[in-house]
């Protein structure tokens, strides 16, 4: 039996990527969440992943749950410490039960000023904290599933009452994968010790993941003595793509934009520093506080462009996808926007490309069985 197929999962709107700094091009439009998550289906996709942004991101997948039957869906992430992890874990309860076993809770942290001024709660090392609430979320599953009676006792939450009215009961599909966002090594060990997948940044170049990340997942598994065999890295790779060469060039500006930005930000300064470019990084540091984001562009060359971005036209990015991540990766994130028939086509052909590729390389790099590979850095 061979090793399972890379998947292929996309954000919604369809040909969406991260706009940095910038307003997405198309903001996703609530009313067609079903009808896209049809077309991604019937396109041979893998899964439908929604963020935590604009929108309740369990209402967007309730409306993909009921427009699909295979489509596998995940929140790439929903903001953790906000929610009681009671909370979440109805949350999740009641999406997996809707769509019968199709859904992947993917949990992030925020950073301290959100915490603290946008959430108005108070900050804690979140590594800690992440560990701690992906416990508490499967105490309260498996008191549901199982009947064990509610006792968790930690830091920052202690839960010992489930009443038979708030009891939600067990469900035919109780296996939820937990992933997390993941850039720097303590998150990766937490994944590797708790969760059943990390979901690397954008900046995180394979050399990254596969020297820096998955290390770190392997000593989080070796300490909790958890298999990965069923351990996820799920990618949203920066992408430059469109139909043409003419239509390429506004993409490629925007991915360098984008760069800039992540150069710019504390938090990203590791997976940098990992090829080299911590005076890069600290001068789009400077520029960034002196609020000049229009310089920012101009630090990122050719030659740093392409260590970070996968660039091609849409026949071409598949296999330039594939090649790029193929050997540290099971999941890639893209897809582009649909306005034709022949705009269908290819996503379809992207899909297709993309998923007969098969995950073997990757499985060996997150074992640390084997070197995944890393093209384009």
């Amino acid at each position: 039996m061979g090793s399972p197929p890379v998947r292929l999962e996309t954000l919604l709107p369809l040909g969406k990527v991260d706009p940095g700094l910038r307003a997405p091009e198309t903001p996703l439009d609530i009313w067609s969440v079903g009808a896209d998550a049809r077309l991604l289906e019937e396109a041979g996709y893998t899964g439908l992943v929604v963020e935590e942004t604009k929108d309740d991101p369990f209402s967007l997948l309730t409306l993909a749950a009921d427009h699909t039957e295979r489509l596998r869906l995940t929140t790439g992430v929903t903001i953790a410490f906000p929610r009681s992890p009671t909370v979440m874990a109805l949350n999740a309860w009641t999406l997996q039960k809707l769509s019968r076993g199709r859904f992947t809770l993917g949990l992030g942290t925020q950073v301290r000023g959100h915490i603290q001024r946008r959430y108005g709660m108070p900050w804690s090392a979140p590594g800690p904290w992440m560990r701690e609430y992906v416990a508490a979320v499967r105490a309260v599953w498996e008191c549901w599933q199982n009947g064990t009676p509610l006792q968790f006792n930690g830091d920052h939450y202690q839960l010992s009452l489930m009443v038979p009215l708030f009891d939600a009961g067990p469900i035919a599909d109780p296996y939820i994968p937990i992933h997390l966002a993941s850039v720097n090594k303590y998150m990766c060990s937490v994944a590797g010790e708790v969760a059943d997948g990390i979901r690397p940044h954008p900046v995180c170049t394979p050399s990254y993941i596969a020297e820096v990340m998955l290390p770190a997942v392997q000593r989080g598994a070796a300490r909790s003595g958890r298999s990965l065999g069923e351990f996820r890295v799920c990618m949203k790779p920066l992408v430059a793509s469109a139909r043409s060469e003419d239509e390429l060039i506004a993409k490629v500006r925007d991915a360098r934009a984008r760069i800039a930005f992540y150069a710019s930000t504390p938090g990203y300064a590791a997976a940098f520093e990992h090829l080299g470019l911590a005076e890069l990084a600290a001068e789009a540091k400077l520029l960034s506080k002196a609020q000049r984001w229009e310089e920012l562009p101009a630090l990122i060359d050719d030659a740093v462009l392409n260590q970070f971005a996968v660039i091609g036209t849409h026949d071409e990015i598949g296999e330039r996808l594939l090649s790029r991540y193929s050997g540290v990766v099971t999941d890639i994130e893209f897809s582009i926007s649909v306005r034709s028939s022949a705009d269908r086509q290819t996503l379809a052909d992207l899909a297709r490309t993309v998923q007969q590729a098969d995950d073997s390389a990757a499985r060996a790099a997150i074992a640390g069985t084997g070197i995944g590979t890393a093209t384009g850095e």
